[in-house]
């Protein structure tokens, strides 16, 4: 059996998510606007994009019930940036009308480093994932302030980044997090043409299908 896994596509990094699910291999990726798609897949990615905008977007299309029932019922899921962000169970310096999704003990900082022009990118050391350390995007990126009992931390912000500069509150802080079916990152792999990330996810759901 193919596992199906969607992207959820209303906005955001979805074309981007889809090509690295599809050069995962075994896997079949689909995007997902409606009810009825996220009742046939086996698993979701929820890209980067505006979190904000994605959680009103999430109510507009009648998604955001199907969508919490779908994770507490252990649908695997994986966020990236904004993904992250609607994943945690409390965000920081978020709207006071943002919906959040649920399905990570974690509490998150909306855009916690700074602005677009804050933007950068840094070698991770990544836990579980072979092949040395992982190129990471951020972009107006969160990051994790603290995590619950049952939260894997798989990366956290070095002290310098790959330029040398000084990460100052950055560092220390986790931007990779999973906590059994559910992961996220606080940067973009679908941006760099390294699939490693995707790849441990789409094991998770080929997994998470076996076993069910």
């Amino acid at each position: 059996m193919v596992a199906s896994i969607g992207v959820l596509a209303l906005q955001g990094d979805v074309r981007e998510h889809l090509a690295a699910v599809a050069a995962c291999g075994d896997v079949r990726g689909v995007p997902v606007r409606r009810p009825s798609e996220l009742d046939a897949v086996d698993a979701l990615v929820i890209p980067g994009g505006e979190s904000t905008t994605m959680s009103r977007l999430l109510e507009t299309f009648e998604l955001l019930e199907p969508l919490r029932k779908r994770l507490a019922d252990g649908m695997p899921a994986y966020g990236s940036c904004a993904g992250m962000i609607l994943l945690a169970d409390e965000v920081l310096d978020g709207r006071p009308d943002q919906q959040q999704l649920g399905g990570l003990d974690v509490v998150v900082r909306r855009n916690a480093f700074g602005r677009q022009v804050d933007s950068f990118e840094t070698d991770l050391p990544f836990t579980g994932l072979p092949g040395g350390p992982v190129r990471a995007v951020f972009i107006r990126a969160p990051w994790v302030e603290s995590v619950g009992p049952a939260v894997e931390v798989l990366a956290t912000v070095p002290q310098r980044t790959r330029s040398g500069a000084d990460a100052g509150a950055a560092a220390g802080r986790p931007v990779a997090v999973r906590q059994g079916p559910v992961l996220a990152t606080a940067f973009h792999p679908e941006l760099t043409g390294d699939l490693r990330v995707h790849a441990l996810f789409c094991d998770m759901v080929k997994a998470a299908v076996a076993i069910s």
